[in-house]
């Protein structure tokens, strides 16, 4: 009878031992799988960033050389755009997501009527799965940088660089 009792309990811990075996490699299977998925997402963020033309304001000096590494991406800058709605400055995104959730920055990237020059009608056409991979994509950069500079009201003169965005119409 001790036989029994002892090749019962063998039994029973080999099956326990396996099934914890089997849901430890499903565990893992599936944390693999969220992590691809992960990754393939932030990557569809730093397409949607690069073909957005986003870095050639919010990341200093991008468009003087396209070659700054990512780790400088998105800082905002001081570099102001000036015309008749006063100077704007391209904000740090770094900083704007890192105090937001994923939902708050869909709702923030949807609804913005951001200043000249930057263009918001086309984060409103985004698709919001594109929209949270952004997030997704600059939450992954880290907090980095200094906010930029708030907006001067039209006539006030900047203490900083700036491009002059004003229409010119020629005399007929």
């Amino acid at each position: 009878m001790y036989p029994a009792i002892v090749l019962t309990l063998f039994s029973v811990m080999c099956v326990s031992f396996t099934s914890c075996s089997h849901e430890r490699a499903y565990a893992a299977e599936k944390s693999t799988q969220k992590k691809v998925r992960q990754e393939a997402r932030i990557e569809n963020g730093r397409y949607m960033i690069t073909m957005g033309g986003c870095n050639d304001c919010h990341t200093p000096h991008y468009l003087e050389n396209f070659d700054i590494p990512q780790s400088e991406w998105l800082v905002g800058s001081s570099m102001g755009y000036k015309g008749p709605w006063g100077t704007t400055y391209a904000l740090n995104l770094r900083r704007l997501v890192f105090k937001m959730t994923e939902d708050e920055w869909v709702k923030f990237a949807s609804t913005t009527k951001g200043a000249p020059p930057m263009p918001w009608i086309a984060l409103h056409k985004m698709k919001e799965s594109d929209l949270r991979d952004i997030y997704l994509f600059i939450k992954s950069l880290g907090m980095k940088g200094e906010e930029a500079p708030a907006m001067l009201p039209p006539g006030e003169e900047p203490k900083t660089p700036y491009i002059v965005f004003e229409p010119i119409f020629p005399k007929k």
